[in-house]
């Protein structure tokens, strides 16, 4: 049987990294073959919940591979057929509304185009403070896309957030999983 190629692409929902680099730990114990990608801000910018280049460290530490960061070491994942899924973990309701517009102009973004377009599914694991206000839309037509699937979520702080949705990332490996048979993980909103 053929390795699984995973490209685990990180947006900037910060405060979701630590679940997702536990995640991508469990990934590689579990013997699958990681592409690293961050978004441009992902890989650059020092947030008070982490220093980028500490966090890039550990993830190419983690991958044993050079982070993908640019729109033109992106591009390739699709016609080189680079990954068998790529997982977006987390992805901001931004990147989530340049997909749903077909806007290209991060390193995420090109990455799930281009490996839209030889037909490959793509993982969406959500983290944003808007999901039930200005994103809702924005899930609901990437619910109805061919080859996108999400990481189940729920609410995460529904007192002092309300609006906000956090994908699940304890379902990540089985979303991955299921979204390699084009499947859905369900229920979908936890």
């Amino acid at each position: 049987m053929k390795k699984v190629t995973i490209g685990f692409a990180m947006c900037g929902s910060y405060c979701t990294f630590g679940k997702a680099l536990e995640q991508l730990e469990f990934l590689v114990e579990q013997g699958y073959d990681i592409v690293p990608i961050m978004s441009e801000n992902a890989y650059g910018i020092d947030t008070r919940f982490g220093k980028s280049a500490d966090i890039a460290e550990k993830v190419e530490k983690l991958t044993g591979k050079k982070i993908i960061h640019t729109i033109r070491e992106a591009e390739p994942i699709g016609p080189k057929k680079m990954c068998d899924i790529i997982v977006i973990a987390p992805c901001t309701g931004n990147t989530l509304a340049k997909m749903t517009g077909g806007i290209t102009d991060t390193s995420v973004t090109m990455a799930a185009k281009s490996h839209l377009r030889i037909l490959r599914p793509v993982l969406i694991a959500l983290a944003t403070n808007d999901a039930l206000g200005a994103t809702a839309k924005n899930i609901g037509f990437m619910l109805n896309r061919k080859n996108i699937y999400f990481v189940p979520l729920g609410q995460d702080d529904f007192e002092k957030k309300p609006n906000s949705l956090v994908a699940d990332f304890s379902l990540l490996p089985k979303a991955i999983e299921l979204a390699l048979e084009h499947k859905q993980l369900q229920p979908v909103f936890i």
